[in-house]
C-alpha cells in the first residue's frame, strides 16, 4: 500500500497529468492511517513519545514494532508524507499563477511529480543504498528545476547545487562502501548493530557514518556547507523556490539526519555534540545573514538556514522533548516557509521586483498577502500562539533539560534576531505609505491566495491546538492485536 506513494506519481508522469490526485494520495494516506490508529482505547501517552510511537503498537508497549497493513513507516514517516503533499500543493498552485506557458507548466508538473516520488521514496527507505538512490532522484530533479527558466542566475544557482551535491554524493557512496566492507550490509539494522558492536572494524564504521553525516549536512544546507542554498533558492523560479525551501531540502538532508540518528546511530554523544554545534552556528549565521538582505527571496533563503539549524539543534539535545520539537518544527517550517515563498512570488509577480527597498505599503493593495505574511513571520520568530512558538519552545526546553543552558540562551537570542529581520521585511514591503508606481496594484489571483490562506490557517490552527496535541493528554490508540 505505502509503495503507491512512489508508484502513483511515476504512473501519472507516464499517463495524463493528474498531479492533484498524487498529492491527495499522500494526504489521504497520512490522515487515514492516523485516524485508524488513534481511534479506540484511550490511554495516557507522554508528549515526547508521540513522534516515536510505532505504528500498531500498544500504548504501554513502545518497544515493539508491529505492522499495520505492512507499512514500513512510523509517525515520523506519516508527518513527512503530509508535509510533502502540502508543500506540493502550494508549489503547483504557485506554478499555475506564475508560469503562463502551458507547455512549461506541463513540464514543471511532471518534474514535481518525479520529485514527489523521490521524496516519498526517501521516507519509505529502510536501508542506506535505497536511501541513496532516492536522494539522487530528488537531487537530479532539483538541478533541472533550479535552472528551469534558463537564465544566467538560474544556471549559476544550479551549478553550485550540482557541485556541492556531487561532493555529498561522493561522501555518501564512500560511506556505503566502507559500511559494506565492515558492517556486512547497509540495512539500518545491520549498520546499527555494527556501530554497537566493539571490534577491529568499528573505527571504520564510525568513520563511514561520520562521512555520511557530513554529506547530509551539505544536502541540508547547514553551515558551513550552505554556500549553494541562497543562490539556488533565490535564482530558481518562484514555484521551484516553494518546493525547494518547503520540503526538498528538509527531506534530503534534515529528515534523513533525524532518521539515521534515531534508527541507526543511536543518538551517539559525539554525534549529538556535533549536531548541537552545527545547529547553533547555522541558527546564528543564517539569522545574521538574513538581517542584511534587501532581496526578498534571498532573505527568506538565509532564514531557512537558520530555521533548519533549530531542527538539528533540537535533534542534538538527545532529549525526547527536544527531538519531538525538532520533528514538529520540521513540519511547521515546511508550512510557514512555503507560505513566505508563496507570498514572495505574489509580490514579485504583481510588482515586478523583489528588491524590498523599492517596495512599501503593499498591504493596502494586497491585504491577504500582507496578513498571511504576518502570520508566517510571527510563526517563524516563535511568537505565541502560532505553531512555530510551540516547536521552538519544545526545542529550547529540551536542550535546557539536556544540560545545555548556554545553547538554549543562544537559541532564544537568535529568535529575537529573526523577529528583527522579519519586522524590517514587513515594514519595507507591506507597511507604511504605498510606494510610488503601485497605485494600480491589486491583490494576487485566487491561484496564489487560496494556498496562502490554507497554509496560514494550518499555522494558526496548529498553534491554537498545540497544547492539546502535545501535552500529556488522552491519546486514543487502537489495539490491533
Amino acid at each position: 500500500m505505502s509503495s503507491l506513494l512512489v508508484i502513483i506519481p511515476l504512473l501519472l508522469v507516464l499517463l495524463l497529468n493528474l498531479p492533484l490526485v498524487a498529492l491527495m494520495d499522500s494526504v489521504a494516506f497520512s490522515l487515514a492511517v492516523w485516524f485508524v490508529i488513534f481511534q479506540g482505547v484511550a490511554v495516557f501517552i507522554p508528549a515526547s513519545m508521540f513522534w516515536s510511537l510505532p505504528l500498531g503498537s500498544l500504548a504501554n508497549d513502545y518497544s515493539r514494532l508491529l505492522t499495520f497493513s505492512s507499512l514500513p513507516v512510523d509517525n515520523l514517516g506519516l508527518v513527512m508524507f503530509l508535509a510533502i503533499a502540502i508543500v506540493g500543493f502550494g508549489a503547483l498552485f504557485t506554478a499555475r499563477y506564475t508560469i503562463t506557458d502551458l507547455k512549461r507548466r506541463f513540464l514543471f508538473t511532471n518534474l514535481t511529480l518525479l520529485a514527489l516520488a523521490g521524496m516519498n521514496g526517501v521516507v519509505l527507505a529502510n536501508d542506506l543504498f535505497l536511501l541513496y538512490i532516492f536522494l539522487e532522484i530528488v537531487a537530479v530533479v532539483s538541478f533541472v528545476l533550479i535552472a528551469f527558466d534558463r537564465e544566467k542566475r538560474a544556471y549559476e544557482g544550479a551549478f553550485k547545487y550540482i557541485v556541492l551535491s556531487a561532493v555529498a554524493t561522493v561522501m555518501i557512496l564512500a560511506s556505503l562502501a566502507l559500511l559494506m566492507m565492515t558492517a556486512g550490509g547497509v540495512s539500518f539494522g545491520e549498520v546499527s548493530a555494527a556501530i554497537k558492536t566493539s571490534g577491529s572494524g568499528k573505527p571504520l564504521v564510525l568513520l563511514a557514518t561520520g562521512i555520511m553525516v557530513a554529506g547530509l549536512f551539505i544536502k541540508g544546507g547547514l553551515v558551513p556547507f550552505h554556500g549553494w542554498l541562497p543562490d539556488a533558492y533565490s535564482s530558481a523560479p518562484s514555484a521551484v523556490s516553494v518546493l525547494l525551501a518547503g520540503i526538498v531540502t528538509k527531506t534530503a538532508g534534515v529528515y534523513t539526519l533525524i532518521r539515521l540518528s534515531t534508527d541507526v546511530l543511536g543518538l551517539n554523544p559525539v554525534v549529538l555534540a556535533i549536531f548541537l554545534a552545527v545547529g547553533t552556528i547555522s541558527i546564528i549565521i543564517g539569522a545574521l545573514a538574513a538581517l542584511g538582505q534587501s532581496d526578498f527571496k534571498r532573505m527568506l533563503s538565509y532564514s531557512s538556514i537558520s530555521q533548519v539549524g533549530y531542527i538539528i539543534f533540537g535533534l542534538g539535545s538527545g532529549n525526547p522533548l527536544g527531538i519531538a520539537g525538532a520533528i514538529f518544527h520540521l513540519f511547521n517550517h515546511s508550512v510557514f516557509k512555503s507560505l513566505l515563498f508563496i507570498n514572495a512570488a505574489a509580490v514579485e509577480k504583481e510588482t515586478g521586483t523583489r528588491n524590498m527597498d523599492e517596495l512599501g505599503g503593499l498591504a493596502n493593495k494586497m491585504p491577504v498577502t500582507g496578513f498571511t505574511s504576518v502570520v508566517a513571520f510571527l510563526s517563524t520568530a516563535g511568537i505565541p500562539p502560532l505553531a512555530g512558538f510551540w516547536s521552538k519552545i519544545m526545542i529550547i526546553i529540551g536542550v535546557w533539560q539536556a544540560g545545555h543552558p548556554i545553547y538554549a540562551a543562544l537559541a532564544v537570542i537568535a529568535s529575537l534576531i529573526t523577529l528583527a529581520y522579519f519586522l524590517i521585511m514587513q515594514r519595507k514591503v507591506f507597511f507604511g505609505k504605498l510606494a510610488s508606481g503601485f497605485e494600480g496594484l491589486r491583490e494576487a489571483s485566487l491561484w496564489i491566495v487560496i494556498p496562502s490562506l490554507l497554509l496560514a490557517l494550518i499555522t494558526i490552527g496548529i498553534g491554537i491546538f498545540a497544547p492539546w496535541l502535545f501535552g500529556s493528554f488522552l491519546l486514543p490508540v487502537r489495539s490491533i492485536l
